[in-house]
């Protein structure tokens, strides 16, 4: 099988910051600010009964199957190869949007810097550059091999963690010499039930995805039932602490109305580092806050690109997915093609609108397909726990007496966030408009997945029918 010829590139400290870079994104900490106070509990919300669930699902099936592909293999175990092939497809479909997004808030990070770079700040060719050339740059380190392209992860990591603790440091020093700037009563943390703060539940659900991609790598990843629980334990305390302490420290420096998603992390930290007389911070973070999420571009590209690659070992995609470079040992034909169609996507979802109009635009057109995949990883995990566990495979204290209530859960909060993603924002101008333009891309990307894997089965077919007749 070609994947015996991957080199296992990441260990603990690997891993680890791959699950910091991918999930630690400080643009969310942005846009739950913006709600005010009702984020603090939303994202304690989506602790419980999201990432808890995702996160002993992803050890327990990760440890049964720790093989390369991660969801891919995971969702063939139990539904069959229609379903893997299904689950895999809407994950990396979902994910094409995710990069330039993540790539423009990189971008207008950078006019933090101050001098000219503000002169780009309505520039949409500044934008476009930006994303082109971190895509081509994450693509060819990745291409050259993990053991390169994991230094761009690890860094994203390092470029999460700085600002976060800055961002709280600061925070907590305004708090004692300024009070705060929002008013934490107890009537203002609890959120409405308004169909906007509905909306944004699901929308601060997808913060805490990403903890599924490291398992992608399985046959990457040195001893990879001993180093994911470890590294997925130590991740998930820090994404949590940093996400609600972070949002409290962002609240305390600025009124929610004075926050906006694209550029609210950095107008915090600006504010508050000149309001303190620590305005030298300012660059640097903003460096390191572009990095941070051009390292989270690199991580979900080098991962999901594994299951194209998957595919193409299983011959539902062309054969030439599945090569491997013969001296980088990766699986460059798919690096490639995926980046491409990052670059693609940034080209399409700029074209005649504004900058914060794209960023807004593919956000949402992620959304509904980033979490069809999540219901096929907790129906997998519920089905799965009818097969006795390989031995040496982690187990969750309780057994499947825990992990199928907590698989359930998990695919009952997947349910209602995809239903929650249908309704248009309450500000949306052309509401109807919007709800039929996200369920028919959603049915068209539906819809092209069906229509490439039955060109697979026939290709298969055909190969075996000339074999047959050879």
């Amino acid at each position: 099988m070609a994947t015996a010829k991957l080199k296992r590139a990441l260990g603990f400290r690997d891993v680890l910051l791959f699950y910091v870079a991918s999930g630690l994104s400080l643009r969310w900490i942005a846009t739950a600010a913006a709600s005010g106070p009702s984020a603090i509990a939303v994202w304690l919300t989506a602790l419980l009964v999201f990432f808890v669930p995702l996160a002993a699902c992803v050890l327990d099936l990760s440890s049964r199957y720790p093989a390369e592909g991660g969801l891919y293999i995971w969702t063939r175990e139990a539904f069959g190869p229609f379903s893997a092939f299904i689950s895999a497809w809407t994950y990396w479909m979902s994910n094409l949007p995710y990069f330039p997004s993540v790539l423009f808030f990189a971008a207008s990070s950078l006019l933090f810097v101050g001098g000219p770079m503000q002169q780009l700040a309505e520039s949409p060719v500044y934008f476009l550059v930006f994303t082109v050339a971190m895509l081509t740059l994450i693509t060819l380190l990745n291409v050259v091999g993990l053991s390169t392209g994991k230094w761009l992860n690890n860094l994203g990591a390092i470029g999460s963690l700085v600002p976060a603790v800055v961002l709280i440091t600061l925070g907590c020093v305004s708090f004692a010499r300024f009070g705060s700037a929002t008013h934490f009563t107890l009537a203002a943390m609890v959120p409405r039930p308004r169909m906007r703060n509905l909306i944004f539940l699901s929308t601060i659900f997808f913060a805490f995805g990403g903890c599924e991609a490291g398992s992608f790598m399985g046959d990457e990843i040195k001893e990879p039932r001993r180093v994911i629980p470890r590294a997925l334990f130590v991740a998930g305390a820090i994404l949590g602490l940093g996400y609600i302490a972070g949002t409290v420290s962002m609240l305390v420096a600025l009124p929610s109305s004075s926050i906006s998603g694209l550029g609210g992390f950095m107008t915090a930290v600006d504010f508050l580092a000149r309001r303190l007389g620590m305005g030298v911070l300012v660059a640097p973070i903003a460096v390191l806050v572009a990095v941070s999420n051009v390292g989270a571009a690199s991580a979900y590209l080098s991962s999901t690109a594994r299951l194209p690659f998957v595919a193409g070992v299983h011959r539902y995609l062309p054969e030439a997915f599945g090569r491997i470079h013969p001296r980088f040992s990766t699986p460059h034909v798919a690096l490639i093609s995926y980046g491409a169609a990052g670059i693609l996507f940034g080209l399409l979802g700029q074209a005649g609108t504004s900058i914060h109009g794209a960023y807004d635009m593919l956000v949402s057109m992620a959304v509904i397909t980033y979490f069809i995949p999540y219901m096929f990883l907790f129906a997998s995990a519920i089905r799965l726990q009818r097969e006795p566990l390989p031995e040496g495979a982690f187990r969750l204290p309780g057994g499947r007496r825990i992990m199928i209530p907590l698989a359930c859960l998990g695919l009952v909060s997947t349910a209602c966030t995809i239903v929650l993603s249908l309704f248009p924002a309450e500000d949306d101008a052309h509401p109807t408009a919007t709800f039929f333009k996200v369920v028919i891309m959603t049915l068209v990307l539906l819809a092209a997945g069906i229509a490439v894997y039955c060109s697979g089965q026939r290709r298969k077919a055909r190969n075996i029918t000339e074999r047959n007749s050879a």
